[in-house]
């Protein structure tokens, strides 16, 4: 019989997403379908009080106001900007402007929380100078794509604040814990960029370019409204002035004082932005409230412990499962898009990790770098799709040219499985409020 159950879940999933329902549909039909075959209970009445219970849950309160502003700051020229602020300080270093992509995704992503988002507002001015000034194509792109995905990992992120509910842990740790991996693979990027040009110069454009040091500090002045949101929304949250959502609604404010300053706060453009805003919340939404459904229903069927006991069978070590599960979200990034890979597998990852003795705030990055991955594989990865809008190139070449970017997340991964100090060191040792 639990055999059963088990393969009558997996295969209703399997089912419904191969015949293309909408992930959300697929979530909350094999829960009901699953809890109306093998358990007799009032199934209606549970599905109304699970779906208010998350939809209403404080911490979900940010998801909403950081999407906004991501499509407030999206129609900015913050993409103009970054690039003014950040070229004259990579002209020196092997690569030159390649490492634009990387630096301007890094603080963008912290006022973002979207991969998409960060990918196409700063490929929007990158990749078309990167491109007149001679840089090697698939470069520019692999970098922008593996760059692209720090939007996930550097707070605030979207799907930490996702992860936090449904694993029922603070989103303020999550987001502090993001800190320190999010800048060394930001790292990781540019060592690579730098050894790639080096070792192919041609790769790089050849034009002299020559700074002063008065030219750059004066060029920091593009980086102010940047720096401004980052203080405004990371700043309020760290310094114990406000919770997430508190911050998220701050930095609604704060992208429509930037957006009034660069002209571009006109009702047309604040139109567009709400409505994208609500067609995304809407998305994530019912992913989140299918998610949570079917969680609790194949906990009432005992799918996790069924898993479970069935992989402690194997006799695997903790690293083991953790290679295990790094390996199943790479191939599951494949053929899902990362937040929903993340919330249909959440109710047996998790208790299968916490079981081995990990905590929830280090499997929540590791899980984030994991889906970052999937942003970048086909053949749906998002920032495939949008760097191929900007560009025309085929998927299948801007696939192959971030596949260095793939193997330096991977190496993320196992890095902060064998060092978790990592991602634990700013939040066991930092006192949060809030």
């Amino acid at each position: 019989m639990t055999t059963t159950i088990v393969f009558t879940v997996l295969g209703l999933l399997a089912i419904t997403l191969a015949a293309g329902v909408w992930v959300a549909v697929s979530l909350f039909s094999v829960g009901l379908i699953s809890l109306g075959v093998f358990r007799s209970m009032p199934v209606e009445k549970l599905l109304a009080q699970m779906i208010w219970n998350v939809t209403t849950t404080p911490e979900l309160l940010a998801l909403p106001m950081f999407i906004l502003m991501a499509e407030i700051l999206f129609r900015t020229r913050l993409s103009e900007t970054l690039f003014a602020g950040i070229t004259p300080w990579t002209t020196r270093l092997p690569g030159r402007l390649l490492h634009v992509n990387v630096l301007g995704c890094t603080l963008f992503a912290a006022i973002s929380g979207s991969s998409a988002a960060t990918t196409a507002t700063v490929g929007r001015i990158t990749l078309t100078e990167l491109f007149r000034r001679g840089y090697d194509k698939d470069l520019a792109m692999g970098s922008l794509a593996g760059a692209g995905t720090l939007g996930l990992l550097i707070p605030p992120s979207l799907v930490l604040i996702v992860y936090g509910v449904l694993a029922e842990t603070s989103i303020l740790k999550l987001f502090i814990a993001g800190v320190v991996p999010g800048l060394l693979l930001a790292l990781g990027y540019m060592i690579y960029i730098a050894v790639r040009t080096l070792t192919r110069p041609s790769m790089a454009s050849n034009e002299e370019l020559h700074v002063p040091m008065v030219e750059r500090l004066a060029g920091l002045r593009h980086l102010g409204p940047v720096i401004f949101l980052i203080l405004m929304v990371l700043g309020s949250m760290y310094g114990g002035y406000a919770s997430p959502s508190e911050a998220a609604a701050v930095g609604v404010v704060g992208a429509l004082i930037v957006s009034a300053m660069q002209g571009t706060l006109t009702f047309g453009n604040l139109r567009q932005a709400c409505f994208g805003a609500v067609r995304t919340i809407s998305m994530i939404g019912l992913i989140v409230a299918g998610a949570y459904f079917l969680s609790i229903a194949i906990g009432y069927l005992g799918v996790p412990r069924i898993i479970a006991g069935e992989i402690a069978g194997l006799g695997l070590s903790p690293f083991g499962l953790i290679m295990l599960l790094l390996v199943f979200y790479a191939i599951l990034g494949c053929v899902l898009e990362g937040m929903s890979s993340i919330v249909m597998t959440l109710p047996i990852t998790l208790a299968l990790v916490t079981q081995a003795g990990f905590d929830k705030v280090w499997f929540g990055i590791f899980l984030v770098i994991v889906v970052e991955m999937a942003q970048i594989t086909p053949p749906v990865g998002f920032n495939l799709f949008v760097i191929q809008g900007m560009t025309g190139e085929k998927i299948g070449r801007i696939a192959i040219a971030t596949l260095p970017f793939f193997f330096i997340m991977a190496g993320m991964a196992l890095l902060i499985t064998v060092f978790p100090e990592i991602v634990m060191f700013l939040p066991e040792n930092i006192k949060l409020k809030g």
